[in-house]
């Protein structure tokens, strides 16, 4: 058996694009994966195009081979997209060893811990903002509409949710994202403002209304502060009882700080990659929940950053707000790690969606059903992305 060609195709998400990649071994056997190009990773299709000539003609099998060589030809460009294309290829490449032998991915990582994986609803409200339109999903214009959801939240089954931070304040309503330079956010104006705070709190009361006592509320602060701000704003949530707040930093020394000032568990990392970008963080003890992209990381490597958690009794969730594909895929990552604690997955969607697969994820009660079918469990339904053809350049 050997890979034949590698090929990418493109969908349209409303809020931007899904992209997976198909590999295709000479007797048939296809391997899929899920990147993503829209926030921050344009390129990572180019990326896998000038690794596709060291894959072709590779046994799909010599996978750790195979990865080790494509790491090894851009040593000195590592991170970033070619972190993503490397992990884009390994992950098809696990999808197609596994339906060659007919078995979930999963088995060959060691099989399941669990057959049933806890969610929380990731950006609650958040797209409901400024994609309303495009996703044909209900919009967010203030605190009323916070506390509908949080309702929505109960009612679909759901036992946590993670929002942002949104302001109602002036102009049309918007998420604070100065770390990421979106909308009128200002930069690098990277401080916690009385008028931010204040915003989060009432916000948090609205989901606390509408969602009741028992639903757990994380909190994802992501760039948009530096460490006094972090530190400034997680205490002024403590009152709130989070399950965590979500803190991207890339100083370990100042998580570490962070984390010893506040009493809120502290989720980080999901920027990072490879396991020699998570040991400092695990040195330093600067996280309480260590979040793994597996699109980005690779599933194989992801287990490998788990298992080096694990040594420092961090746990691990993943990032995962993608497709179907890759909730599948972080699913068998999931399962297989002993030091999972929730995982998470992005509810609001286009109507669309599920025509982009064969098989969409299982949900009960606010756990996902472990998939049983071989490889990843779905495929990439290609008749469905021609129907839904990517709005930007691929």
């Amino acid at each position: 058996m050997k890979i034949a060609r590698l090929e990418h195709l493109h969908a349209d998400a409303g809020k931007g694009a899904l992209d997976f990649l198909k590999l295709t071994t000479d007797d048939g056997v296809v391997g899929w994966s899920e990147y993503n190009e829209t926030f921050g990773g344009v390129g990572v299709s180019a990326a896998i195009d000038g690794l596709a000539p060291l894959v072709v003609g590779k046994d799909p099998r010599a996978r750790e081979a195979i990865v080790t060589t494509l790491y090894a030809v851009r040593r000195q460009a590592p991170g970033g997209v070619i972190q993503q294309a490397i992990a884009a290829i390994e992950n098809a490449l696990l999808d197609a060893q596994a339906r060659a032998l007919g078995i979930p991915v999963y088995e060959l990582l060691g099989g399941p811990q669990r057959q049933r994986l806890r969610l929380y609803w990731s950006h609650c409200g958040y797209f409901r903002l400024f994609a309303s339109q495009q996703m044909q999903i209900p919009p967010l214009r203030g605190l009323h509409d916070i506390v509908a959801q949080g309702k929505e939240v109960v009612a679909r089954g759901f036992t946590a949710l993670k929002t942002n931070i949104f302001l109602f304040d002036a102009g049309a309503p918007h998420a604070h994202m100065p770390g990421f330079a979106r909308a009128d956010s200002e930069v690098p104006g990277l401080n916690a403002e009385r008028r931010i705070i204040g915003a989060l709190r009432d916000q948090l009361a609205a989901f606390r209304e509408g969602a009741g006592r028992d639903v757990d509320i994380l909190v994802d602060l992501n760039f948009n502060f530096r460490t006094e701000g972090f530190v400034k704003v997680a205490r002024a949530m403590e009152p709130f009882d989070l399950f965590w707040v979500e803190i991207d930093s890339f100083d370990p020394a100042a998580l570490h700080d962070i984390r010893s000032r506040i009493d809120i568990p502290l989720a980080s990392l999901e920027s990072q990659y490879t396991r020699r970008g998570y040991r400092e963080f695990f040195e330093r003890q600067s996280v309480d929940v260590a979040i793994v992209d597996a699109p980005w990381n690779g599933v194989a490597e992801s287990l490998k950053i788990a298992a080096l958690a694990d040594t420092y009794e961090v746990n691990i969730a993943p990032h995962n707000f993608y497709g179907h594909l890759a909730t599948m895929m972080n699913a068998h990552f999931c399962a297989v790690a002993p030091n999972f604690r929730i995982m998470e997955i992005d509810v609001d969607a286009v109507p669309w969606i599920d025509e982009l697969y064969t098989v969409p994820p299982t949900i009960e009660d606010g756990h996902l059903v472990l998939p049983t079918g071989p490889g990843w469990g779905t495929e990439v339904n290609e008749a469905g992305v021609r129907k839904h053809p990517a709005r930007r350049p691929a």
